[in-house]
């Protein structure tokens, strides 16, 4: 028995499944229009035991690794589920680890566990107009005041901003690129703190997005995330599980679009025969199969060796980078297997289509990735 594939992890699929039929699909349509997804939602996926599936026991999470979050993305995808529905739903996985690993029970009584229960709603603001990948570039600054920070700066690009009672923001406490950036945790309803404008965007419409100004904003000096001066190193430690889970997103969603652009090839009939008996069309699916499978198989393989305590940084943003890739591929081959109806709103393959553009630039662009696995392996 494979370690994806024991007792309890084959009920947790079932779980997650199920949850994603019942909650998630006959509404997932209407929340891309909204622009966003209820707040009720977090709390169904708390009550499920889906909120704090990798976080440890002691913070208020299942206790569970990698590979259980990871079987949460893929049957979400797998069951009709969205990119940006994950986004969403699961911000906190960006927003709360750094303050968890720090070990401040103040913080995380305050913070980490009310959002592991579905009460409240964080959000990571790491980038800036003029800083996007560069985290050393960051130019949002906080100054120590007594007993208080005060904060000024923009934010752009932040995922579950616009609804987030909290925000695990990324300043600049000193002048050195590295050593001089921290993480302090700032309450929404701050005074000074402002949502500037909800951003338009081309695909993940349900996982809202904002724009933030920081003006003045006095935060407590309690609200420091770890030592002063360490902000770079523990962004940097999450950089292997964030890219890891957007290579989960990047195979997940394609084999969704496969499931479903199989499922149409066997049921369209053109020129008198299903469209799958047609032998360019097995082909390209043979093709995407091949890409999927690979994409998941290598991903796992780095998965795994992150669990055992490996230092996976290259392979980490190798597999993010071979997922994303297979997913663009796929889900193009997708919307053309379905002809006229891919292009339709109503299809479900042209919201993964639109997603899925997002994957290779979210979480370190594609070409940022290969310098970083060029440095990591040749110096």
């Amino acid at each position: 028995m494979s370690i994806w594939d024991t007792e309890e992890r084959v009920a947790l699929r079932k779980v997650v499944r199920d949850f994603t039929e019942r909650e998630i699909v006959p509404y997932l349509s209407e929340w891309e229009d909204a622009g966003e997804i209820p707040r009720s939602l977090h709390k169904a996926a708390a009550a499920a035991g889906l909120l704090g599936t990798a976080f440890p026991e002691e913070v208020g999470g299942q206790g569970g690794t990698t590979i259980d979050n990871t079987i949460v993305t893929e049957e979400m995808l797998y069951a009709g589920g969205s990119s940006g529905l994950l986004s969403a739903l699961f911000t906190h996985g960006i927003a709360c680890p750094h303050i968890a690993q720090a070990g401040d029970r103040a913080l995380i009584d305050k913070y980490v566990r009310p959002t592991l229960a579905g009460d409240k709603i964080g959000s990571l603001a790491v980038t800036e107009p003029d800083a996007g990948s560069d985290v050393a570039g960051i130019r949002t600054r906080a100054v120590r005041d007594g007993d208080h920070y005060v904060i000024n700066g923009a934010k752009t690009f932040i995922t579950s901003s616009t609804r987030a009672d909290f925000v695990t923001t990324v300043v600049r406490t000193g002048d050195d690129p590295h050593r001089g950036i921290s993480l302090i945790v700032v309450d929404t309803d701050a005074p000074g703190f402002s949502v500037v404008r909800r951003l338009s965007k081309m695909g993940w419409l349900c996982s809202d997005t904002g724009e933030l100004a920081y003006v003045d904003v006095r935060v407590p000096a309690s609200n420091l995330v770890g030592e002063e001066g360490s902000g770079f190193i523990q962004v940097a430690q999450n950089f292997a599980s964030e890219r890891l889970g957007l290579a989960v997103h990047g195979y997940g969603v394609a084999q969704r679009a496969l499931d479903l652009t199989v499922a149409y090839t066997k049921q369209r009939i053109a020129f008198g025969k299903p469209l799958i008996n047609k032998q360019v069309i097995r082909h390209k699916l043979v093709d995407m199969t091949r890409a999927v499978d690979v994409a998941r198989t290598y991903t796992h393989a780095v998965i795994e060796r992150h669990c055992a305590g490996e230092q996976v940084f290259a392979e980490a943003a190798m597999a993010k980078n071979q997922a994303v890739e297979a997913c663009s591929f796929v889900v193009d081959e997708a919307v053309q297997l379905h002809g006229g109806m891919g292009f339709m709103r109503d299809c479900e393959v042209e919201r993964h289509y639109r997603d899925a553009r997002l994957l290779p630039i979210g979480g370190g662009a594609t070409e940022v990735m290969n310098d970083l696995i060029a440095k990591a392996l040749f110096g």
